[in-house]
C-alpha cells in the first residue's frame, strides 16, 4: 500500500499508477527534495516537534541517501510514485518509525512546490552564467571589430554602413536584457512555500521563516493557497527562456545568411558545420539551423504551461504535475543552445574584406550624400530627390556614387563640390555618427565602456 494510502482498501490499477506517477522525471530534483527535507527536519527539531536525536538520525540518513544517489550506488525504484515517496520509503526502511516523522507538518503539495522552486532557482542561475559567457565574448568581438565596416540592413536590403562592432552590440543589448529578465524572475521566485501544507497551513508550530532562511530564500510566501498553486515563476522563467531563444534564433538566421556563397561574410569552423551526403562541396550551418529550430520547442513549453494553468481553480490540482517535463526540457534546451552558440561564435572567422566591399555597394552612403546637400542649404525633400536621380544614373552605368565625376554630380545639382567624396567615403559615413548608440568609433567606445562596467557589476 502507498505511503498515503490509508483511506484506500486496494492497490491502484497499474495503468493508473503509471499514468499518475512522476518519478521518471521528478527524480531530476532529488537533491532539492532532500535539501528541503533536511531544512524541514532541522526546523522540526528547533521547534521541539521532534526530538533532536531523531533529527540527527534523519539528517544523517538523508545525506547518505543523497550521496548514494549521486554516486549511482542507489537506483530509483520505478514502483514508487514520485521522488518524495521514494526518498521517504528509503528513509523509513533505514530508520524505522523515526523516518515516518519526516512528513510531519508537511504536504506533498508544498513539498513539490519547494522542490520545483529550488530547482528552478538553480537553473536560472546556470542560464545566467551561460549568458554572461556569451556577453563577454560579444564584448571581446566588439572591441576587435571597431573598424570592421559592413552594410547595415532594413528589410534585408542594404541601408547604411555600420561596423561589425555596432552590429554585435545590438545583440549584446538583447542578451543583456535577457540576463536582467532572469534576475527579475529570480527575485520573485525566491520565496519559500514550505510549511504551506496542502493549502491551509498546519496546526504544528512551524517556523516557516527559519526553513526559508536555511534554504537561502528571502523569506516565506504570504498565502498558503497561493504557495501551492503558484506557477507564475515557471511561466515567467519560460517566457524569459523563450525570449533568449528568439534572440539566439535571430542571430543564427544572420549567421546562416552571412555563411551563404552570396554573402561570404563569415567562415564557420568545421566543428560547427556538416557536409552533404551527396554534394561534396557543401558546408552546412547545421548548428545555427538547429538552434533556430529548437526555438519553437521552448515556445511550446511556455504555451503549454499557460494553457494548463488558465482554467485551474484554487488551490492545488494534479494538472500542475505537467509543469515539470516541459520546463525541464526548456531548461536543458536553452542551456545547450547557449553553450553551443557561444562556442560556434567564438570559432567563427569574420571576412572583413567581404563585409567592407559589400558596404561599398548598394548605395549605403546615399543618405550621407543627401545630408551633404542639406548642410549646404538644400531642403531635405529636394535633397532626397536629387540623390534619387544620381542613384538611377549610377544604376544605368553600373557605378557607385563615389565613382561619379564631379561633373556628373554637378549636372544634377550645382551645390556639389569636391568635398563630396570625403563626405560619402565609407569611413566618414560611419565615423561621423557619434550620437549615443551610433556606430562611430567614439560612440562605440563609450558603449563598450558602459558594457564593461555593467559586466563587472554583475
Amino acid at each position: 500500500m502507498k505511503l498515503w494510502g490509508g483511506r484506500f482498501t486496494k492497490e491502484t490499477d497499474e495503468l493508473v499508477h503509471n499514468f499518475n506517477a512522476s518519478l521518471s522525471f521528478d527524480s531530476k530534483f532529488y537533491k532539492e527534495d532532500i535539501e528541503g527535507s533536511i531544512a524541514h527536519v532541522t526546523m522540526l527539531s528547533e521547534q521541539e516537534i521532534i526530538k533532536k536525536d531523531e533529527a540527527v538520525l534523519l539528517i544523517k540518513e538523508l545525506n547518505q541517501i543523497k550521496a548514494e544517489l549521486t554516486e549511482g550506488k542507489l537506483l530509483f525504484d520505478e514502483t514508487k510514485e514520485d521522488i518524495h515517496s521514494f526518498v521517504e520509503s528509503i528513509l523509513i526502511d533505514r530508520t524505522g518509525d523515526t523516518g515516518k516523522k519526516l512528513h510531519t507538518g508537511r504536504s506533498r503539495n508544498d513539498q513539490v512546490a519547494l522542490d520545483m522552486k529550488l530547482y528552478t532557482r538553480n537553473e536560472l542561475l546556470n542560464v545566467q552564467v551561460l549568458l554572461k559567457d556569451l556577453l563577454e565574448l560579444l564584448l571581446k568581438l566588439m572591441k576587435e571589430h571597431l573598424d570592421t565596416y559592413m552594410p547595415g540592413f532594413t528589410h534585408l536590403q542594404k541601408a547604411q554602413p555600420v561596423t561589425l562592432s555596432h552590429h554585435l552590440g545590438a545583440y549584446f543589448e538583447m542578451f543583456k536584457r535577457d540576463y536582467e529578465r532572469l534576475r527579475d524572475a529570480l527575485e520573485r521566485c525566491n520565496y519559500s512555500p514550505l510549511g504551506a501544507g496542502a493549502l491551509a497551513g498546519t496546526t504544528y508550530p512551524l517556523d516557516r521563516e527559519y526553513t526559508a532562511k536555511l534554504l537561502g530564500f528571502y523569506g516565506a510566501t504570504n498565502n498558503s493557497m497561493d504557495s501551492v498553486s503558484d506557477r507564475d515563476y515557471l511561466i515567467e522563467s519560460l517566457s524569459a527562456f523563450s525570449i533568449i531563444m528568439m534572440h539566439l534564433s535571430r542571430f543564427c538566421e544572420e549567421i546562416i545568411i552571412w555563411n551563404t556563397n552570396e554573402y561570404q561574410f563569415i567562415e564557420l569552423d568545421d566543428a560547427y558545420s556538416t557536409g552533404s551526403s551527396i554534394m561534396p562541396q557543401k558546408k552546412n550551418p547545421d548548428i545555427a539551423e538547429l538552434i533556430r529550430g529548437k526555438t519553437g520547442r521552448v515556445y511550446g513549453s511556455l504555451v503549454s504551461l499557460l494553457t494548463t494553468m488558465k482554467g485551474l481553480p484554487l488551490a492545488y490540482n494534479k494538472d500542475m504535475q505537467e509543469d515539470k517535463e516541459l520546463t525541464f526540457d526548456a531548461m536543458d534546451t536553452v542551456k545547450g543552445c547557449l553553450k553551443l552558440f557561444t562556442d560556434m561564435l567564438s570559432t567563427t572567422t569574420f571576412c572583413k574584406d567581404k563585409m567592407e566591399n559589400s558596404a561599398r555597394g548598394g548605395f549605403t552612403n546615399a543618405t550621407d550624400a543627401a545630408d551633404y546637400l542639406v548642410n549646404h542649404g538644400v531642403p531635405f525633400r529636394d535633397a532626397h530627390g536629387i540623390i534619387g536621380q544620381l542613384v538611377i544614373h549610377c544604376i544605368g552605368k553600373g557605378a557607385a556614387l563615389e565613382d561619379l565625376s564631379l561633373e556628373e554630380f554637378k549636372a544634377v545639382s550645382p551645390v556639389f563640390e569636391s568635398d563630396i567624396y570625403d563626405v560619402i567615403s565609407l569611413k566618414t559615413c560611419v565615423e561621423k555618427r557619434t550620437t549615443k548608440g551610433a556606430p562611430g568609433r567614439e560612440a562605440m567606445s563609450d558603449a563598450i565602456r558602459l558594457n564593461e562596467d555593467w559586466l563587472k557589476n554583475l
